[in-house]
């Protein structure tokens, strides 16, 4: 008979994090002004954290007095009281939180390979985006420039890119969209030095994404589309360009154009480039 006791490991764990005093770490955390320390246990961090376990294994890490010092000066503290948190309990209440610190979790996890974190705060930040449509809006250019840059984030994309009420300009989601494919797939920003694999490739992982591109909106810029002909669907393509000559688009073959549009100077420098 087997039997498993999670719970009291996790109460354990939670004691040696809030008052263990055999730490070996000491992790400052400091986002503008907004400074805290975390002492923590290099063995746990290692065990849990791909991303400590490499940092640890450097040989230039700084210690002073024995003690391991490290630095984050790119996540906030409260964020980071819930990653080492969920380090050491492998557990996570995400209900309360505000979407801004979902977001800047998700972004955190992925930095520091925390996969199953990072699903739970990505299914997460899809939910609020369904639901709370005015965290949405006024959040708008945060989520597209976080989204847009970073890797592995292709279910939130594919839950934006759907939405009625995405107002951005319509050619730059595509560009976006463009340039996001090629981050994942490795591929030369160059164009003229692709072959048909990387063609192939980047066609591979927008497969999902494409069909939700609005391009009854995009078909006057048609020679921002054309060089990526092979990876849109043939019938797509051939009414992008017949409406291209024709001036206009039939709405047979594409989603309809989003509910208005928001000409967006902000979102242009920072995802666009």
């Amino acid at each position: 008979m087997n039997s498993i006791f999670h719970s009291g490991l996790a109460n354990s764990l939670s004691l040696m994090l809030n008052d263990s005093d055999d730490f070996n770490v000491i992790i400052h955390i400091c986002e503008n002004k907004n400074t805290k320390e975390f002492k923590a246990h290099s063995v746990i961090l290692w065990a849990r954290s791909p991303y400590f376990k490499s940092a640890f294994s450097n040989e230039w890490i700084t210690k002073k007095n024995n003690m391991i010092m490290f630095n984050k000066p790119n996540i906030t503290p409260i964020v980071f009281e819930m990653i080492i948190k969920y380090i050491y309990i492998g557990g996570i209440d995400l209900t309360k939180q505000t979407g801004d610190n979902i977001l800047e979790l998700l972004i955190a996890s992925d930095e520091l390979l925390l996969e199953e974190l990072f699903k739970c705060a990505q299914d997460f930040l899809i939910h609020i985006i369904e639901k709370q449509q005015n965290w949405f809006r006024k959040n708008f250019i945060f989520i597209v420039n976080t989204v847009f840059k970073l890797a592995d984030y292709e279910d939130v994309l594919y839950c934006l890119l759907k939405r009625d009420d995405l107002h951005v300009e319509k050619i730059v989601i595509w560009d976006c969209l463009i340039k996001w494919g090629i981050e994942q797939t490795g591929l030369n920003s160059n164009r003229t030095k692709w072959d048909n694999e990387d063609y192939e490739a980047l066609k591979k992982i927008l497969s999902q994404l494409i069909p939700l591109i609005r391009f009854i909106e995009l078909y006057p810029d048609f020679d921002k589309i054309s060089p990526y002909k092979t990876i849109i669907p043939n019938n797509i393509y051939e009414e992008i360009e017949e409406s291209y000559h024709k001036g206009a688009l039939s709405k047979n073959t594409f989603l309809s154009s989003r509910a208005g549009k928001i000409k967006s100077e902000i979102i242009k420098p920072k995802i666009a480039k």
